[in-house]
């Protein structure tokens, strides 16, 4: 008779398959603190739970929520080469809210995506405090998340970042772009350096030409100025809105201002741009220059110093400066409103 072996069963754990409970665990505990600092009295239940509870109250006549979602993009191969993650975070918060922020919505409460192949608490944590503090800054509440360990999707000292925010406005407060006509002022307000887009050509361009992310550049190395975190724009707009009337306000991101300052423009309508308006960083005349990239290419892929658009009528300009630079905002006007050829762009830059 033929012989048969006896089956015994192998008890497999979670951990053995790469997934640490217990660290999940112990980030949870880790960021407690973090979320503590970005409370808003409407928060009612927060990290910990199976959902985050937010009170809307009764401050708004007919409230609209407004959601964005959005992530880091390749900026996060040079966090990772840099091995520098405390502010990436920043950048996670800063492309949600201020994408929010251009129909005049007050950022209420924000949840971040952190996927990973194994979990470093003390990286984990790091990036989640830089969300806290983009959370600080854009005076919305940090009110839950999510921590994936999956084993064999990412890379050894990887991980992934998206996030997404919620806030609100009144129905009639909404800016759309809608009001603008030709003889408004576009106001430009400063960028921090590159944000989170165009990250994709830079690396190419630092690879091509064998740089040091630690040379120095500019007082810091060229790694500081690229991780540079984006700003976020939101004390300082919402207090301009409600001051002055804002007609329409553009996120500058992939695809820079060519792309972007459309996206608000009624149709027949066309905003003129004076590249001698503003002081583009350092950093953009480096990554030109370097990487022989031509100036419709820039204009195409980053914001060259410019991270929002705001459009108000001629009179109102000189106001919307004022608060805007009290705020701390370096903002001035970049360009007009115009009637726009036939089959002519919606963005020229001069």
């Amino acid at each position: 008779m033929p012989r048969t072996r006896s089956h015994v069963p192998v008890s497999h754990t979670y951990a053995e398959a790469g997934v640490d409970i217990d660290a999940g665990d112990a980030l949870v505990e880790r960021i407690k603190p973090f979320a503590k600092r970005t409370l808003r009295p409407e928060v009612l239940a927060g990290i910990g739970g199976f959902g985050a509870l937010f009170d809307i109250g009764k401050r708004y006549r007919h409230p609209v929520l407004v959601a964005g979602t959005d992530g880091v993009g390749t900026k996060l191969k040079l966090a990772f080469a840099l091995d520098r993650h405390d502010t990436v975070g920043i950048d996670l918060v800063a492309m949600s809210v201020n994408d929010i922020l251009v129909q005049g919505a007050e950022p209420l409460f924000f949840l971040d995506y952190f996927a990973c192949g194994k979990l470093d608490v003390d990286v984990a944590a790091a990036v989640i405090n830089g969300i806290a503090t983009g959370c600080e800054q854009a005076n919305c509440a940090l009110i839950g998340g999510e921590t994936a360990e999956m084993p064999g999707m990412y890379s050894a000292g990887e991980y992934d970042l998206a996030g997404f925010v919620v806030g609100v406005v009144e129905k009639d407060r909404l800016i759309d772009g809608s009001s603008i006509v030709a003889g408004d002022v576009v106001i430009g307000l400063a960028s921090s350096g590159a944000h989170s887009n165009g990250f994709s050509l830079i690396r190419r361009i630092v690879e091509a030409t064998h740089i040091h992310l630690e040379m120095p550049f500019e007082g810091r190395t060229l790694g500081d100025a690229l991780l540079e975190p984006t700003r976020i724009y939101a004390r300082a707009l919402l207090q301009l809105i409600r001051d002055v009337p804002v007609k329409g306000m553009a996120h500058i991101t992939g695809g820079g201002l060519v792309e972007n300052v459309p996206r608000i423009l009624p149709p027949k309508l066309q905003a003129r741009l004076e590249r001698e308006r503003w002081t583009r960083p350092a950093i953009f005349d480096w990554l030109q220059r370097e990487g022989n990239v031509t100036d419709a290419e820039m204009h195409r892929v980053f914001n060259c110093g410019i991270g929002m658009v705001v459009v108000v009528a001629a009179s109102d300009a000189e106001r919307a400066i004022a608060l805007l630079d009290d705020a701390g905002e370096r903002a001035r006007v970049i360009g007009t409103i115009v009637e726009r050829p036939a089959r002519g762009p919606h963005t020229i830059i001069v």
